[in-house]
């Protein structure tokens, strides 16, 4: 039996993403978004609207980092949410989290979120279905503590995921399978 429930936004886990760009005066500027994943092997998209502080200044940069929330900064992520950049022009500085700028793009590195991703702007689709931010992937950056040999281990990362049934943050990090190997067992 099933039963039907009130909402489209049916998708679990979203990814808890933290983008960070530079505002016009220099200082960071990051925001949380859900809506969010890969294009391509080096290219990812948010569903941001232009109305956002944040893609204001990825159109003047040209440039944005994406990194994974942790579990440790649960309440600096939903804060970064919750604020709004185009009200709150320092709220970046509200928080505990510190930055440094990126080697490879015009956009800040948020030192606390364990996995960053550097990226180049590529466009913004503003159409009706259109997706929001494109970027292209330049360098990516692992903090070492999440490093096991030489990959990084995503238990160690405790990267959270948003809930869209009931608004709450989950923790990801119990592996329970092994992608393109235990499917074989059924293949004939």
């Amino acid at each position: 039996m099933r039963k039907q429930i009130k909402t489209t936004e049916a998708i679990f886990p979203m990814p808890v993403l933290m983008i960070a760009t530079y505002n016009e005066d220099g200082s960071t500027n990051v925001m949380n978004a859900a809506w969010g994943t890969m294009l391509d092997r080096d290219k990812i998209i948010l569903n941001l609207t232009e109305t956002h502080k944040t893609v204001k200044n990825i159109k003047e940069r040209k440039a944005f980092t994406v990194s994974l929330a942790d579990a440790s900064h649960v309440v600096e992520a939903d804060y970064l949410g919750i604020a709004s950049g185009n009200n709150t022009p320092n709220k970046f500085e509200n928080t505990s989290l510190t930055s440094v700028k990126s080697e490879y793009v015009d956009a800040p590195i948020i030192n606390e979120f364990p996995i960053c991703m550097e990226c180049e702007f590529i466009e913004y689709q503003s159409d009706p279905l259109g997706a929001g931010v494109i970027g292209k992937i330049v360098n990516v950056t692992a903090d070492t503590k999440v490093i096991s040999g030489d990959n990084v281990d995503i238990s160690l990362v405790n990267a959270i995921a948003f809930d869209p049934f009931t608004h709450g943050y989950y923790k990801v990090t119990e592996r329970v399978g092994n992608a393109f190997k235990d499917g074989l067992q059924l293949k004939k």
